[in-house]
């Protein structure tokens, strides 16, 4: 079935396939993991790439494929840096949205914190948003989750700049009708469980592995 499906991706094909995998990429993609998905050899994944980003450069494109992270991802070209920053940050664009708000504060009280475990704490998919903190240095990647190796999340010195605290230390407290952090965490890892009664050692063991 293999051999089927590479026969049918032609060049054009497969320069689309792997863009539409890179947009929807949340993290870089490497050329392995890209040729899995689309059941193609890694070298023409590889070719494919290279030729893509020649592409946008030749033809001006406002963003590059840039290979960083071990993986392959869109970025904006440094040259619009200004342009980009000016549009987050100038006018209606420089106040953040009630999402943002939620998000970054999901961040603030249960940092470092993965996508996933901010998307579970708010119910929705937060990549867009984590994206616009990002950009507005509100949040820093801070190194990965040593089990999933997702990236975790943290405020930064400008966070505590604008919200007037010299310390996380200094967050008010959640309010009373919301679970604390320590409770909303041992909620989420519960969720994560599969349900299973206890052996007699577990039941004396509150650590999570």
């Amino acid at each position: 079935m293999t051999e089927q499906v590479e026969t049918q991706l032609d060049e054009a094909a497969l320069s689309g396939a792997v863009e539409a995998l890179l947009l929807m990429a949340t993290e870089p993609m490497p050329a392995t993991e890209l040729a899995q998905a689309l059941h193609a050899p890694v070298a023409r994944v590889e070719a494919t790439l290279a030729s893509l980003a020649r592409f946008y450069t030749e033809t001006g494109r406002g963003f590059e494929l840039r290979h960083a992270g071990g993986g392959w991802r869109y970025a904006t070209r440094p040259e619009h840096a200004a342009v980009i920053s000016a549009y987050i940050l100038e006018g209606q664009h420089g106040r953040l949205s009630q999402a943002a708000l939620e998000t970054l504060a999901v961040i603030a009280y249960l940092q470092p914190a993965s996508r996933s475990r901010i998307s579970a704490v708010r119910g929705v998919n937060v990549d867009g948003v984590v994206r616009t903190l990002l950009a507005r240095d509100l949040i820093v990647e801070a190194g990965r989750d040593p089990v999933s190796g997702a990236v975790l999340f943290t405020t930064t010195p400008y966070f505590l700049e604008r919200m007037g605290l010299t310390s996380l230390g200094d967050l008010p407290p959640l309010a009373p009708h919301l679970p604390d952090a320590m409770t909303l965490e041992a909620e989420l890892l519960a969720a994560a469980q599969p349900m299973s009664l206890p052996t007699p050692e577990e039941s004396h063991d509150t650590d999570t592995p």
